[in-house]
């Protein structure tokens, strides 16, 4: 008797049968322990960091398997948009993945084929041996993963992206844009002052840019009220704080009042 198996619903699906923004935060600690806090937080989506956190892929793969028991929906930022990579990512079970630094057109499309079996993509085969295809037990999982399976979202945080976001966006197989304004504001030379005009014309260039093109558009944003501003504002889908921004400031907090003797006041930024 045949045997198989179903994978939930990607990140682009449950963006399109969102009726509000969706909520989420990062993980960058590589904890389990924090990862399935997050996971039963009531947040929307949880974004595993393998940009800028010290994670290996078994790492990521481990924090995908605690994720899997809860409703939050997982997506994984690679280093980098390298084909090689983001096989690794997507065999290892990263359903939804986040692509960093696109820059053009050029550059959504070659990541567009990095995530996708040919002919329309370079994905190497190996569904058989690994947890993205649950071990060759999802029925037509080669047939099927390049429409079901797979959600790819892109990272506009530069200037030549802002300047190139219609072509990025308007990429056939990008399904969402994700703005990083903290990066976009170190391109432009304004390095932490992501609420400078300059930095807020061009990331609300980038949103109505995915407006026109009818996709997704999200951002990042540690500030409570620039975070609810953008969610009234209707964006799409937001990431407000970090298993490691939470620790750090709450600590700082504790350290205030039990310490130093005084109310923790103002905070510093964390993102």
């Amino acid at each position: 008797m045949s045997f198989s198996l179903s994978l939930p619903p990607t990140f682009k699906q449950r963006l399109a049968d969102a009726d509000r923004g969706l909520a989420g935060m990062w993980l960058c600690s590589g904890s389990t322990v924090n990862a399935e806090i997050a996971a039963g937080s009531g947040l929307d989506w949880i974004l595993i960091d393998g940009e800028h956190a010290p994670l290996s892929l078994e790492s990521i793969q481990t924090q995908l398997q605690v994720l899997a028991a809860y409703p939050a929906t997982p997506v994984v930022r690679v280093p980098v948009n390298n084909e090689v990579i983001i096989k690794q990512y997507l065999d290892l079970g990263a359903q939804n993945l986040l692509v960093p630094m696109v820059n053009s057109g050029g550059e959504a499309a070659a990541a567009v084929r990095a995530v996708r079996y040919p002919p329309a993509g370079v994905r190497g085969v190996g569904a058989a041996l690994s947890r993205g295809g649950r071990w060759n037990r999802i029925d037509g999982y080669l047939q099927r993963a390049n429409d079901e399976f797979v959600s790819l979202t892109v990272q506009i945080e530069s200037a030549a992206a802002v300047e190139n976001v219609e072509d990025i966006v308007g990429t056939d197989g990008v399904d969402a844009i994700f703005i990083g304004p903290s990066d976009l504001a170190a391109s432009m030379g304004l390095i932490g002052q992501q609420t400078h005009p300059d930095v807020v014309a061009g990331v609300q260039r980038a949103i109505a840019a995915a407006r026109a093109a009818g996709k997704p558009v999200g951002i990042n944003a540690f500030d409570q009220k620039v975070a609810l501003g953008y969610l009234d504002d209707g964006i799409d889908f937001i990431l407000v704080a970090a298993d490691v921004s939470l620790l750090a400031r709450a600590s700082e907090a504790l350290a205030a009042t039990f310490v130093e003797g005084r109310s923790a006041g103002e905070t510093r930024a964390s993102y």
